[in-house]
């Protein structure tokens, strides 16, 4: 069975909260498990490179990996749930700099 989309979503931000665009895209399995993400803070203001990603988190091309500001590394996986802690808390550090 194909993996299934659950979760399409972009949120446009105020220049308060940072502006640019916060996008979560998640996909599962038949047995709901996610087998695909990307979660990416977006500003093409802040960041030209990278089609805009200031800071992101995705396992595209077969391995967990962050973005930030154009240098790609992996990380450890450990759950979904705590790669999304982990984006939140990178892009509320980053907001709060700026």
């Amino acid at each position: 069975m194909p993996e299934i989309k659950v979760s399409d979503d972009s949120w446009s931000l105020s220049s308060k909260n940072g502006n640019g665009v916060l996008r979560r895209e998640v996909w599962v399995d038949e047995r709901g498990r996610v087998v695909r993400y990307n979660l990416a803070y977006i500003n093409h203001g802040v960041f030209q490179g990278d089609n805009g990603r200031v800071v992101g988190y995705d396992n595209a091309h077969g391995f967990h990996h962050r973005h930030f500001m154009g240098v790609v590394e992996p990380v450890k996986f450990k759950s979904f749930e705590d790669i999304e802690e982990r984006f939140q808390a990178d892009w509320i550090a980053f907001r709060s700099k700026k």
